[in-house]
């Protein structure tokens, strides 16, 4: 048989398509050609395939061959492609019989020189799209075999050599473990499985600052955006870590969706390769608007799609250039970013929680008589933070300077644990989790304007009072939707169904920190 064809996949940006390769050997000039839209990496296969078929003890053929990647519409890049270009060149020549193991196989893995297969990107989901077009069994790289396990309903074949590969096509199943079934049972321990990651500080070794903790836990039960201001060492990228240990359990599908994104980046762990913790990222200062949202020649997702689910923290706010910090808008009201480029549009999962924390002024002592810095130079500080960027958070909160008798720890009493603060975040979330039942809406952050007369509702009294705040303080369209929110999720601590005068009242307080300082400079 001169001619044949087997299944791969091919991933642009986080979408994957399914890849036929075709294979032709014939008669004539020894050449090795190849078509369909190739990048330069996927070209060079040739030479890879070429040595690992010679080095595996076959024989490459002295013939004229051509590789056609079809869909030819579809960009393919990356060395996924090696394994079975390989596959079909030995089909072609007889080598091995395109028989029903074949036909229902998709076949993904690198090729080095020696023939062994190396690892590759992407794997949970090119196996996924695997399942979608109905492929019963897919052969992968040994060391991507727990990724790709974690889809169910598809066998999966690890091998770590072209000759494994031709041993299972040939003879059937002699190197591929058995398929692994995440069960509904096991779904739901999904917070004890995977990659733990670094060690995440507690709130009960957090001294003072009884209002930013209130803050971080109405941002993290509500999924609100949160800005906290204050003099160096108060504690604020301590409380921002410390957030990351209430953050609420993921079910199965956050896990899986955040689990793809990281595979396609190359940054799963291969022994647990299921995330089960939402993800904490701290960006520096110095990031490039391409590294925070992403981007390339080939977009490639930036930070606030590693994000997603999680917390992003932003540290030193004034430090990052505005440009930077302006690009956030419109992934923090859409909660995805698109990225344009003439070959298509990329769109990057970007539904994250926002924490910042900055100084009050270049030496951190404004407003006090102990500050250094000129009017202008602190103008010049605050500036950086846009008043449309500065109605996008939920939450501001201050944070003083903490004193010698809460540092003394017999001298107080000991603050909670970040175990106390989470029973109460989940069981907010518990109480959205019911109202938004058959709707897309997870948390209240994600209420939009048309639904908020419907889920924060206020009284007669409640209603005097945001109007008068809307008035006093100035406040935007986009802002009053922002209190209403925080003030539910207030309520839901409060285990009400209504919002009352307090929650309201709290809310506003969250609202009022930008007056004070950016009055009179943005």
């Amino acid at each position: 048989m001169s001619f044949s064809t087997v299944k791969s996949a091919a991933m642009e940006g986080l979408a994957v398509e399914m890849v036929y390769v075709e294979a032709d050997v014939s008669n004539g000039l020894p050449i090795f050609h190849m078509v369909g839209y190739l990048s330069s990496e996927v070209k060079e296969a040739a030479e890879r395939v070429r040595s690992a078929v010679r080095n595996s003890g076959l024989e490459f053929p002295a013939k004229r061959v051509v590789i056609n990647l079809s869909p030819a519409t579809m960009r393919k890049r990356g060395a996924s492609f090696d394994l079975p270009i390989a596959v079909s060149i030995l089909t072609s020549l007889g080598v091995l019989q395109q028989n029903r193991r074949m036909k229902d196989c998709m076949i993904i893995g690198e090729l080095g020189l020696d023939g062994q297969v190396r690892k590759v990107p992407g794997i949970l989901s090119m196996v996924s799209e695997a399942k979608a077009q109905k492929v019963t069994s897919c052969i992968v790289p040994r060391e991507n075999k727990k990724e790709a396990e974690l889809v169910e309903g598809v066998r999966i074949i690890a091998v770590g050599s072209l000759r494994e590969c031709i041993s299972y096509l040939e003879d059937g199943d002699r190197t591929g473990g058995e398929q692994r079934y995440l069960g509904e049972k096991e779904a739901d321990k999904i917070e004890d499985r995977g990659k733990v990651g670094e060690e995440v500080p507690d709130f009960a070794d957090l001294y003072g600052q009884e209002n930013v903790r209130r803050a971080a836990e109405i941002a993290v039960a509500g999924g609100h955006n949160l800005l906290m201001v204050g003099p160096p060492g108060s504690g604020k990228t301590m409380t921002a870590k410390c957030m990351a240990g209430i953050l609420p359990p993921m079910n199965y599908e956050e896990s899986m969706e955040l689990t793809k994104l990281y595979s396609v980046m190359g940054m799963l762990d291969g022994k647990e390769p299921l995330i089960s913790r939402r993800p904490f990222r701290e960006v520096h200062h110095t990031a490039t608007r391409a590294a925070l949202i992403g981007g390339g020649i080939v977009p490639r997702p930036g930070e606030i799609s590693l994000a997603h689910s999680g917390i992003l923290f932003l540290d030193e706010l004034p430090e990052f250039k505005r440009s930077v910090l302006e690009v956030l808008r419109q992934p923090l009201e859409q909660r995805s970013i698109q990225i344009t480029r003439t070959s298509g549009n990329y769109i990057f999962p970007a539904d994250f929680m926002l924490v910042s924390a900055m100084n009050t002024c270049p030496c951190g002592k404004f407003p006090s008589t102990a500050c250094t810095c000129t009017p202008a130079q602190i103008q010049a500080y605050l500036s950086k933070i846009s008043q449309p960027f500065l109605d996008r958070i939920d939450l501001s909160v201050e944070a003083s300077k903490v004193e010698y008798r809460d540092l003394v720890k017999e001298s107080v009493s000991c603050p909670e644990s970040s175990a106390v603060i989470k029973a109460r975040v989940c069981e907010a979330r518990k109480r959205q989790k019911i109202r938004y039942q058959n709707t897309k809406i997870q948390c209240n952050a994600m209420l939009h304007s048309a639904e908020l007369s419907k889920y924060c509702r206020l009284n007669g009294e409640e209603m005097r009072l945001m109007g008068q705040a809307y008035d006093v303080l100035n406040l935007t369209a986009r802002s009053y939707h922002r209190i209403l929110k925080v003030a539910r999720t207030i309520a839901d601590l409060d285990y009400s169904e209504e919002i009352k005068l307090e929650h309201l009242q709290e809310a506003i307080g969250y609202r009022t920190l930008d007056r004070k300082y950016w009055g009179r400079y943005v």
